[in-house]
């Protein structure tokens, strides 16, 4: 077979892309089409663990996924059976399109490290040659990476649903973006192109990266979209007319704002608003903190107070303090003593209240941070767990099943609960040799020990917890919904707001390059 390409741009960055890429997958599943997600390339340090590809020829190893946060973590299928990374934006998109995540939907990665360097990560492993390549040199490189797995995909689905990246209008960058236009031209996708009508400007940026754009590349866009919409869509008029006048493209959308929508963010934090009441969660908001989707469990329950700090102030008061993953620890940690979180977040542990340290948050808790192979930085650790953590050259990616063991107020009601994650990090830690022992909290499927806890400090190196309805129940006695009942409530709703006959239209559209 040989898909028909709908691609999602955006006029910037979080207009929308990722939240309507995952809803057409879902959209087109339902027709009862064969769906796969793609993204040449994403920059995020949100990622999850999927398999890589089989080598053609070979027996690919059994498919098989979650479609729910709930029951653990969905493997992809992919080309050389060992595990890899992906974006979390095209896992859950793999999801909404009942498939299996695997890495040529996202064959480029970059998980930023600093404000001027990325880790490259290529089908799912990291290149250290391409990190080390200045960004406009490698385009070319990455291109020839992530261009095969678009055709392959293109080869073996009805719909490929692909999502850009930031702008397509970005000049100075536009010969070596592959990821937007020159996608669009090698999938001949009919594009629809989003634009976040909240910030304002909305048909200055629409019109202004239409124009942008070569006459050829503009061909290709079928349709505006104007997203997260408050008031009355009728006194938009004659906007979007004139629009389609001047540039001959519709707008075939006004998505109304909706907050409450279930699916994670993509990239940063959610937003700085507080949600909920109740228990007061605080996630301390370093500058590279990683795997953020993580939390949307948390910030779906009405009893659940959360919110994001970066100073003492926003720490005031909590009942829970979170430190989450983190793509630089070292770094992180220096920026947590330079914003003085170091103090108020020791005497939240000395006063016995919950203090949980997941992956990169879990090594800051402890003694030390050694990095021989200079990794990620030497740095003493906040002193609160009784580890060492030493970086490794190679990156350990797993899914676990883990069970906790006996553990101490508040952590009590986790005592012997099974659940799933997943698991992404250079540090291995261990028992500090010349302190009294941590209690070991958690341990895999093996018997390792992956988590550790002192008093009401809980340090784990799985990634996805709050994802499990075991975990939730234990610990607030409730359940998120499943994402199968998030992605049908996201197609319902583009089903509802898109103009009759537009969304099945750009299937049967002849893209003009």
């Amino acid at each position: 077979m040989t898909a028909k390409a709908v691609m999602v741009l955006g006029t910037t960055s979080g207009a929308g892309k990722s939240w309507l890429a995952t809803a057409l997958c879902r959209y087109y599943a339902r027709q009862g089409l064969k769906v796969a997600p793609y993204k040449a390339q994403n920059m995020s340090n949100n990622a999850r663990v999927v398999m890589s590809p089989w080598p053609a020829g070979t027996q690919a190893a059994p498919r098989g996924g979650a479609a729910s946060l709930g029951s653990g973590p969905a493997l992809g299928a992919g080309l050389y059976g060992r595990m890899g990374e992906i974006g979390s934006a095209q896992y859950f998109q793999a999801l909404a399109a009942r498939r299996t995540p695997e890495v040529r939907m996202n064959p480029v990665l970059l998980k930023p490290e600093k404000d001027t360097a990325s880790q490259v990560i290529v089908l799912g492993e990291v290149d250290s040659a391409l990190t080390d390549m200045p960004w406009r040199q490698r385009s070319e490189l990455l291109w020839l990476r992530a261009r095969p797995p678009l055709h392959e995909l293109l080869a073996e689905n009805d719909v490929v649903v692909i999502e850009g990246a930031g702008s397509p209008a970005e000049i100075n960058l536009h010969s070596s973006d592959y990821v937007n236009m020159r996608c669009a031209l090698e999938a001949r996708a009919a594009c629809l192109l989003v634009t976040d009508i909240d910030r304002g400007g909305a048909f200055a940026h629409l019109y202004g990266t239409h124009q942008l754009l070569p006459p050829h590349e503009r061909a290709l866009i079928k349709g505006y979209v104007l997203n997260r919409f408050r008031g009355d869509a009728s006194l938009l008029a004659p906007g979007p007319e004139q629009l389609q006048a001047l540039t001959g493209v519709p707008t075939v959308a006004v998505l109304p704002m909706w907050r409450g929508h279930g699916l994670p963010e993509e990239d940063g934090v959610f937003d700085d608003t507080p949600t909920g009441s109740g228990l007061k969660i605080a996630i301390v908001a370093y500058p590279r903190m990683s795997n953020l989707d993580e939390f949307q469990p948390l910030r779906s329950l009405p009893n659940v107070r959360l919110s994001w700090a970066r100073t003492p102030a926003q720490l005031e008061g909590a009942d829970w303090i979170i430190l989450p993953g983190s793509k630089a620890v070292a770094a992180d940690l220096a920026w947590l003593r330079s914003q003085k979180l170091d103090l108020p977040i020791a005497q939240h542990a000395a006063a016995g209240k919950a203090l949980l340290g997941i992956c990169g948050g879990l090594q800051m808790l402890g003694e030390s941070l050694l990095d021989p192979y200079q990794l990620d930085g030497n740095a003493p650790g906040l002193g609160l767990l009784p580890l060492v953590t030493q970086f490794e050259r190679d990156k350990l990616l797993k899914p676990c099943a883990l069970r906790f063991g006996a553990l101490a107020e508040p952590w009590g009601a986790l005592a012997g609960v099974e659940a799933a994650g997943y698991e992404i990090h250079h540090g291995r830690t261990a028992q500090h040799p010349a302190m009294a022992a941590a209690v070991v909290a958690v341990r895999n499927e093996l018997g390792d020990a992956i988590g550790w806890s002192q008093g009401s400090v809980l340090g784990c190196y799985a990634h996805g917890l709050f994802e499990q309805d075991a975990v939730m129940r234990a610990l607030f006695g409730a359940e998120q919904p499943g994402l199968d009942a998030v992605f049908d409530g996201l197609a319902d709703f583009i089903e509802q707001h898109f103009q009759p006959g537009v969304l099945m239209g750009l299937l049967k559209q002849e893209a003009q390059p």
